[in-house]
């Protein structure tokens, strides 16, 4: 049975790049059951794996000797139930209660629950390095290999935006006015940042595996990677690229020099080295440069000369000093200069609609131009006042719930996330794990020399990696494909942590 598991995580993993095409969450395939078939489908494989592995008795004699998990457990069980008990009762501007749902909110405790067991499994299954290698090279080119591809054919889905690109990576060196939006390739998969902050994560175990396994399969792999984090267009993949192979040598070396645990290296070496140099030479053709100028632009944009509407607004102000009169007026006059002050028309009309609260909207636009332009900005400040006309201090420990604040728009800075969705306490039972297990990594390798391995640091990189971004750009541990990614990784981290013993291979 415990062979059976192993196989059916193997390829459970393998998968998720699948999981996450752009047509599962868009169009028919995404309405025609209650929630999105690749939850459904993950829900369903989890729930037989744990079949498989508890339906051994050693398994469940095992489970009782843990303590620790099954307090986890308890108190998992204890707060998910405050918290559903919690945010049923919540006081809004908005008539809509912003979409809330009890069982949309309870399916998302449980989408939030499945990456975990995934961890606790793949440590319990053992999995062996070989396997490691190919569930972290497949999901690689997948994910690369898609984006790619459909570049070079121009029939990759725009990372920004609706639609199709309208060039491919040659055209951007004889056309720099093609725009990033055109540019940007995130191929056939549904949401960007996720995307961006997986293939971060798989820098330092796919350059891990360039010194270690040294072959064209790899070589090509590891080209086609830098390829597809160029065309994806964001901060977190070109940042992440460079910064992410510049780490991976740094690894490379101390482990050759320092720890010695790696005995060749030269011509790996050089071929990082070279597809380093050859990002750095595509890059400033690429949709993340063309992006970082054009936001340059539109701030400066934003603070234009704005004397008209400013006395417009000041004049309405002193004629309509309080009531209902100030109120039609300040609706009036945001729906007529939304665009004026730059700010961003899903937010004004969609996420916290100005008709419900204009005199939030009029504190925005009397801010900065470069205030009203940062999105994460607004996103908190929507997130603060909706917290703030509910007015109930538990908010802080429970949470106001995912479904509200993903109608309200999903806020690009994930742990500061979930504390509005889930609270404090939920943002440590849900989000915790993921951080203790590189704690727990970091002190085993620090105190055991057996766990001072080569790969044990690509593994405490890669963890580390996916959190950098998750924190910076968001959308990446609410969305099972990363995160169950991550949780493979992290169940593989604590095998290799744990005392030596014989791997299956």
């Amino acid at each position: 049975m415990k062979e059976k598991a192993r196989t059916i995580l193997f390829w459970f993993i393998l998968i998720q790049p699948f999981l996450d095409l752009y047509w599962f969450y868009h169009g028919t395939l995404a309405t025609i059951l209650p929630f999105t078939l690749p939850t459904i489908i993950r829900i369903l494989v989890v729930g037989v794996l744990i079949c498989l592995f508890f339906s051994q008795k050693q398994s469940w004699k095992k489970l009782t000797t843990k303590k620790w998990l099954l307090v986890y457990l308890v108190l998992l069980t204890i707060y998910s139930a405050l918290h559903l008990i919690h945010v049923r009762n919540f006081t809004s501007v908005n008539p809509t209660n912003y979409g809330y749902s009890s069982s949309g909110e309870l399916f998302y405790l449980i989408r939030m629950v499945l990456p975990l067991i995934v961890l606790f499994l793949t440590t319990e299954l053992d999995f062996g390095e070989k396997q490691l290698r190919q569930v972290i090279e497949g999901v690689s080119g997948l994910f690369s290999g898609t984006i790619v591809v459909s570049n070079l054919f121009v029939i990759s889905l725009k990372s920004y935006e609706t639609g199709t690109i309208s060039a491919n990576i040659f055209a951007w060196v004889f056309n720099p006015n093609i725009g990033y939006s055109h540019m940007a390739s995130k191929g056939f998969f549904n949401f960007t940042n996720m995307i961006s902050a997986v293939l971060f994560m798989l820098v330092p175990l796919m350059v891990y595996y360039l010194f270690t396994n040294f072959n064209w399969l790899t070589i090509t792999l590891n080209v086609v990677q830098a390829l597809a984090m160029i065309e994806i267009g964001t901060k977190v993949a070109a940042i992440g690229l460079l910064g992410g192979i510049f780490i991976s040598l740094v690894l490379f070396i101390f482990h050759k020099y320092v720890i010695k645990d790696v005995q060749k290296g030269g011509r790996p070496f050089l071929v990082a080295g070279l597809i380093m140099l050859g990002s750095l030479a595509i890059l400033p053709f690429g949709p993340a440069i063309q992006r970082y100028n054009y936001e340059i632009y539109l701030a400066k944009q934003s603070d234009h000369d704005l004397s008209s509407e400013k006395r417009e607004l000041a004049a309405g102000l002193k004629k309509y000093p309080t009531g209902k009169k100030r109120e039609d007026f300040l609706r009036a006059f945001i729906k007529h200069n939304y665009q004026a002050y730059a700010l961003n028309p899903k937010f004004v009309f969609h996420s916290y609609p100005y008709q419900y609260d204009p005199e939030f909207w009029l504190k925005i636009i009397n801010q900065p131009g470069q205030v009203r332009m940062e999105n994460r900005y607004l996103e908190k400040a929507m997130l603060n006042q909706v917290v703030k006309t509910n007015n109930n201090r538990l908010d802080k420990y429970f949470g106001i719930s995912y479904t509200r604040e993903n109608n309200i728009f999903n806020l690009e800075r994930d742990f500061s996330a979930q504390i509005y969705s889930l609270g404090f306490i939920g943002m440590i039972l849900f989000v915790g794990p993921y951080l203790a297990t590189i704690l727990y990594g970091a002190y085993k390798w620090l105190r055991f020399k057996y766990a001072r391995t080569y790969l044990v640091s690509s593994l405490l990189a890669s963890s580390c990696f996916i959190l950098l971004a998750a924190f910076s750009s968001g959308n990446v541990i609410d969305f099972l494909t990363a995160s169950l990614i991550l949780a493979f990784i992290q169940g593989n981290l604590l095998i290799q942590v744990r005392k030596p013993k014989q791997k299956y291979l």
